[in-house]
């Protein structure tokens, strides 16, 4: 795939090492090993497209003044049939360099022609890696805060697919444990409530609406029979008709989310298989836990966490990192994933060091699992925190938040900040249809751009389809910005995906949008000067319409082609 950017940077790279190796056969300077140089992109371009300080590091090797050596440099450059047409040396002795004409019409022809695939890259070569995210408890619907996780989890998918990774998207269901017990508590209670007895909630259970529905649509099936059968019995008979709708919720919510998981990994295999009690007896047998006051403890300070954690109850039930090790043990080990990236709420910090004490002493390579640590969603409504109740159960969740607001809106949103940023989600602005509106913003531009092409073809302008080469060359500043914003397309994609931040990707999209819209203000496509102008003009804002498109398809957001302008 093409990164014009890499083409350029390789080119320099090899245009300043051929003439470091002219000045060494010249003997104008001695024959040392060239130390590690840079070539980046000035923020200020008036300093030219690209810059190297390979004068500056050399200097000390070279024993002679970074200016002079620039100077040699400049001296032996040989520009001639590459991208670059000059080169300038600036204060103490750095290089800059500036960009032929002919490299912003080829990246404008590399878009057109990879089309779908402009930003993709073979850098995962094919390692396995999965996403596991959301995994909410079974016990109830979804929270905001799993809406926030469900876009950043699906985003951090796709940019890996993106950069070449063969990926897996996976839901970690909590069958077990604590939590269905509660759960098991609750649907008790309601059901026996149904039935006419007088019996109370218990403050930790859930009070949501959910778990009335459940249980009187479980008495509408059975009616009584279970009242006076004895508890386990009619807890179990409750788990089993609830749980496996709220997964079938879970799972149905999430696909109108457009997340779709390849696993749905449940707890309870690794309970039912002995998975879970292995990992004690592996980390006993290793001499890595002891006993006190009747629990088994791991010597978790022994591999870097700071403190030691109870892994077996006095009672004989273990605690709940217990299957989560063996959990990661089998994304680890036993599957081998290449790379496991876990997306948790900010509230794990301190269990992820604990996790990874525990893996490290069973012989697990840590380095290959990542934790992404998402804070948490504020909503607002006329600029005011909606303020929720966990024990009622009333709360927006993800259902009700896209019932709200639009689905594209719901995913940009909470895609527009780092995963460990605070983020405030105005549910006013994200159904406001203005330029204020980022999400209708980053639409719109690709719409402007559908209508510009539409009237062109209206007129016999443009023909959808077809590609045109030998066009002149962008000369505008704002052709200029343009092109070089879709050039670094390729390497934010790649930036993204190594940093799990779908956020990048956002930011783009926006600067492109801006871009564009600065472009269609102050150049004329259907008025150019000549009919060449017109077509490359044409091209740019095809590939543009491209970008957009690429930007949206890794949020999984859509990009029409008619809406109305509205302003705020």
């Amino acid at each position: 795939m093409t990164n014009m950017i890499q083409t350029a940077q390789a080119q320099l790279k090899e245009i300043l090492l051929q003439a470091m190796g002219q000045l060494v056969a010249a003997e104008k300077i001695p024959a040392e090993p060239i130390p590690a140089f840079q070539i980046e992109i000035p923020a200020d371009k008036s300093h030219g497209d690209f810059a190297a300080n390979i004068a500056m590091v050399s200097a000390r090797t070279l024993h002679m003044p970074p200016r002079k050596i620039a100077e040699l440099l400049a001296e032996n450059f040989i520009l001639t049939g590459s991208y670059f047409e000059r080169a300038e040396i600036a204060g103490p002795g750095f290089l800059n360099f500036f960009l032929r004409k002919t490299w912003f019409s080829d990246t404008i022809q590399a878009v057109l022609t990879e089309q779908d695939d402009y930003g993709k890259s073979d850098i995962g070569a094919g390692k396995r890696a999965l996403v596991e995210f959301v995994s909410a408890n079974p016990t109830g619907p979804m929270h905001v805060g799993n809406a926030r996780g469900a876009a950043l989890g699906d985003g951090i998918a796709s940019l890996l697919e993106w950069t070449g990774w063969h990926t897996e998207r996976e839901f970690y269901v909590n069958d077990a444990g604590n939590q269905i017990e509660k759960f098991a508590t609750s649907l008790e209670v309601r059901y026996l409530q149904k039935c006419g007895q007088d019996v109370s909630m218990p403050e930790d259970a859930y009070h949501g609406a959910d778990i009335t529905a459940h249980a009187e649509d479980f008495y509408s099936q059975n009616g009584d029979k279970f009242q006076d059968c004895d508890s386990k019995s009619r807890r179990d008979a409750l788990v089993s008709f609830a749980l496996p709708k709220n997964i079938a919720g879970l799972e149905r919510d999430l696909k109108s989310y457009r997340v779709v998981y390849d696993n749905w990994y449940r707890e309870s295999k690794l309970h039912n298989d002995g998975s879970v009690m292995k990992i004690v007896q592996e980390l006993t047998d290793k001499g890595y836990t002891y006993e006190q006051d009747g629990a088994i403890w791991f010597k978790a300070e022994q591999f870097g966490a700071d403190k030691d954690f109870v892994l077996v109850r006095a009672n004989g039930i273990p605690t709940y990192i217990v299957p989560d090790i063996a959990y990661h043990c089998d994304k680890l080990v036993t599957r081998n994933f290449d790379k496991a990236i876990n997306v948790l709420g900010a509230d794990h910090h301190g269990y992820v060091p604990r996790l990874k004490a525990a893996l490290k002493a069973l012989d697990v390579n840590t380095d290959k699992l990542d934790v992404v640590l998402m804070q948490m969603v504020i909503l607002l409504r006329d600029g005011q925190p909606i303020k929720v109740s966990k024990r009622s159960g009333k709360a927006i969740g993800l259902v009700s938040l896209l019932e709200e607001i639009p689905l594209d809106a719901a995913r940009f949103f909470f895609n527009m900040r780092e995963a460990n940023s605070h983020f405030e989600f105005d549910l006013d602005l994200a159904v406001n249809q203005s330029s204020q509106n980022p999400v209708y913003y980053v639409q719109y531009a690709h719409a402007r751009i559908c209508s510009i092409l539409r009237t062109l073809q209206e007129e016999g302008l443009y023909l959808e389809g077809t590609l045109v080469k030998d066009l002149p060359a962008p000369e505008t500043p704002q052709e200029i910005e343009l092109i070089r914003h879709l050039a670094v397309f390729p390497s934010e994609i790649v930036n993204a995906a190594k940093n799990y931040d779908a956020s990048r990707i956002t930011k783009y999209a926006i600067e492109l949008a801006t871009l564009f819209h600065r472009f269609y203000d102050n150049c004329s496509v259907k008025n150019a000067e000549t009919p060449e102008l017109r077509e490359m003009r044409t091209d740019l804002c095809k590939a543009v319409r491209q970008g957009l498109r690429n930007a949206m398809a890794i949020l999984k957001i859509d990009c029409p082609e008619r809406m109305e302008k509205k302003e705020s």
